[in-house]
């Protein structure tokens, strides 16, 4: 059932992600579909990329009122600065992630006590399959946004370096879009 419910769950996130990540950055992808579409040569010459530094530290999120604007970083993430149960938590929001996903050492620091025979759930990862715990997160917050009662996977800390915002927080606020490099969260 819980492999089921995350396949339909990342479906609904890559279905969400595409159009959102068209709206952020068009240009990204009509260059990735003219190669396809055109019949002449592909040009030689790539154009130099080089890996911007990630900042060591989130920005801080600008709280509007119900509304919360988070600017991406150097890499395009959405990196922020957010509340479990009242702790203050580095994340990642993750259109791609089903569930809110947290490590060992967060669930701890949130007050959340696991035993080994907690991660009885498989959940299919980017590394694999691997056992996670599910848990319930009291109150999870960013800004002025706050949602009681998210449900999260707790994986192991070697599986899972920053936490992940995933979809199960972000349908339950009114609105979330990317604009001018920025994601609008509302509630």
């Amino acid at each position: 059932m819980l492999r089921r419910l995350l396949f339909l769950g990342a479906i609904a996130g890559t279905s969400v992600w595409i159009p959102m990540l068209y709206q952020s950055n068009p240009r990204l992808i009509e260059s990735l579909l003219k190669p396809a579409a055109s019949t002449g040569p592909v040009a030689d010459a790539q154009p130099d990329l080089t890996m911007a530094a990630v900042p060591e530290r989130p920005a801080t999120p600008q709280p509007l009122g119900r509304k919360v604007v988070v600017a991406a970083d150097a890499r395009g993430h959405f990196t922020s600065a957010f509340k479990f149960n009242g702790r203050q938590v580095d994340g990642m929001i993750d259109t791609g992630a089903t569930f809110v996903a947290i490590n060992t050492s967060t669930a701890r620091r949130i007050g959340i006590s696991l035993n080994a025979s907690d991660f009885r759930q498989k959940v299919n990862t980017a590394n694999g399959t691997i056992n996670a715990a599910l848990v319930t997160i009291d109150r999870l917050q960013i800004g002025k946004i706050s949602v009681e009662s998210v449900q999260a996977v707790v994986l192991d800390d070697k599986a899972l370096r920053i936490n992940l915002i995933g979809m199960n927080f972000l349908q339950r606020l009114e609105k979330y879009q990317v604009e001018n490099g920025a994601l609008l969260l509302v509630q």
